[in-house]
């Protein structure tokens, strides 16, 4: 399901591009004299597309483009390909059968809170809905309409929500505890750029079993060490069904980082944007619990989050963490730009825009880092290539074919991130597409030895950079770093070679039969969403 998910927003894409490149020729511009188009696009967004008529075949959308002759507005035209619809709520393409807004020309209009006026209109420590009604300003983006024309849940973005955290205040804002920069590219503790060591983030999404154990076992072989002796670290964004907890509680052994990727991993990506406090709380510290248990992590080391399809929860999700003391969220990209930015906590605003992740990025005040995905240049040639849109995982750079350019992709972002901030630079993947083809997994070993040459690069866990922000050090003095000494090189066998295969079913999946391999003793049931223990359900 997600490769087809991907497969829709990549069509999209393409079929964009493509009408982008026809509306600059102009020949494909629609009739100025039938349409109004600044009607149309009155306070609409840039980026929305919407049907002119009910009538055609459900294909063609356009959208509001202002970047015209003297700058004129007009309507650029996009159609899906053959066999699928525009779903206008989604604003993607997606198979016929999957689109049922066909009858609808466009997402629905709502009403905006009356926030900016010349004079104020309501007493203070309120403010007016749509409508005119006042009402007290905590009540606004609270997840519940009190307005009568529940306007005042339609304005709670980042930049809008009258709630919303206040702009980096480096005054207020000081480590341990507490990073930010008016546009997140400051290096922590005002090191020089040369004295910074370039940490490398690897990362896997999914399950870990069988199909992928032989991979890491092959990137972490444990003969590839840190310049300050210590072997190098990957983090797991683990999911549940099909993971083999004692592969999970061997990565762990040895030194590598386990953080969550959800219980259930649903395919449906408006769970995850609309989920509410509760749904984040049973996917992801009942993730952790199941880890916790059949991987037997008992050091309390599982702290980080990822959304599954990157489908940020806003406030709910980071109220959630706070609550149950995750430290850090992986999900939240930041658009490709001249400079990386450096991960930050969200007590002040995000110092970037809201970028993908369904524009539900958190606008509240919240003590959780953000350790930012920064997207990727998939250029072929930076030099030379016109600019394409970055992409947050690996896997999602669908340009990269070949060994070589998967090569060429790696140092090249390097060098970005390396000749810039050194903002740690993240490589994310799922493990089949590295394992798709024989040659990226030889070129990414490649680029780890070839970097492990170099004194300054440290390949290390999220943790890792958290507690080197947390205290900037210099790379003269890293070999000396306790926070990365701790489980430096790591020897020794499994903690069991045969785990237990335990063949389990549970009510709320019927008619599967699934098997948990873990080390520990089986429990009842297949640990799942309302059971993420496998005792048995507890009465409501």
């Amino acid at each position: 399901m997600a490769k087809v998910y991907k497969l829709f927003g990549l069509l999209c894409l393409v079929v964009t591009i493509a009408a982008e490149v026809r509306v600059k020729r102009q020949d494909e511009d629609l009739d100025p004299d039938s349409i109004n188009v600044e009607e149309l696009c009155k306070d609409r967004p840039g980026d929305e597309y919407f049907r002119l008529s009910t009538d055609g075949d459900c294909r063609e959308v356009v959208r509001c483009d202002d970047a015209g002759e003297n700058g004129i507005t007009r309507l650029a035209k996009v159609r899906c390909p053959t066999g699928l619809y525009f779903d206008v709520l989604r604003q993607t393409c997606d198979w016929k059968t999957n689109v049922k807004t066909c009858d609808l020309l466009g997402k629905p209009r709502k009403v905006l809170p009356i926030l900016k006026t010349d004079e104020p209109i309501c007493p203070e420590g309120k403010l007016s809905c749509g409508n005119g009604e006042c009402i007290d300003k905590e009540l606004f983006c609270n997840g519940k309409p009190d307005c009568k024309d529940e306007s005042d849940e339609n304005a709670c973005t980042v930049e809008l929500d009258p709630n919303r955290a206040p702009d980096c205040d480096t005054t207020q804002c000081v480590l341990p505890d507490c990073f930010c920069s008016a546009d997140g590219t400051r290096i922590p503790g005002n090191i020089e750029p040369q004295q910074v060591p370039q940490m490398i983030t690897i990362t896997f999404n999914g399950a870990v079993n069988v199909d992928n154990i032989d991979l890491y076992e092959d990137i972490f072989n444990g003969q590839r060490q840190n310049p300050n002796g210590c072997q190098i670290r990957g983090t797991y964004f683990v999911s549940h069904k099909y993971t083999n907890y004692s592969a999970v509680q061997d990565l762990h052994r040895k030194g590598h980082e386990i953080s969550v990727f959800s219980l259930t991993h649903k395919d449906d990506p408006n769970y995850w944007t609309q989920g509410t406090y509760d749904d984040w709380l049973a996917e992801m510290a009942g993730a952790r619990l199941i880890v916790e248990r059949f991987a037997n992590i008992t050091d309390g080391s599982i702290i980080g989050v990822r959304a599954p399809y990157l489908r940020v929860g806003g406030n709910k999700q980071f109220e959630m963490m706070a609550d149950q003391f995750f430290v850090y969220d992986a999900s939240i990209t930041a658009s490709l730009g001249r400079v990386p930015i450096w991960p930050y906590t969200l007590y002040f605003r995000m110092p970037h825009k809201c970028n993908g992740n369904a524009h539900n990025c958190p606008s509240r005040s919240h003590p959780v880092w953000e350790m930012v995905m920064n997207e990727l240049d998939r250029r072929d040639d930076p030099t030379f290539d016109e600019s394409l849109p970055g992409c947050h995982m690996v896997d999602s750079c669908s340009n990269i074919q070949s060994g070589e350019q998967f090569g060429r992709l790696l140092r090249h972002n390097f060098n970005r991130h390396y000749n810039s901030n050194r903002a740690p630079l993240g490589l994310h993947f799922h493990a089949s597409w590295l394992k798709s083809k024989k040659e990226y997994r030889e070129e990414l070993i490649k680029f780890i030895e070839e970097m492990l040459g170099r004194n300054d690069v440290f390949f290390v866990t999220m943790l890792q950079v958290i507690q080197w922000m947390q205290n900037p050090t210099e790379l003269n003095a890293l070999r000396d770093f306790q926070e990365w000494k701790e489980k430096c090189d790591v020897k020794g066998q499994p903690y069991c070679s045969l785990p237990n295969a335990c063949p389990l079913t549970t009510r709320e999946l019927p008619g599967e039969t699934l098997r948990l391999f873990t080390c520990m003793e089986c429990p009842n049931n297949y640990p799942w969403i309302l059971d993420p223990t496998g005792d048995g359900f507890s009465k409501k």
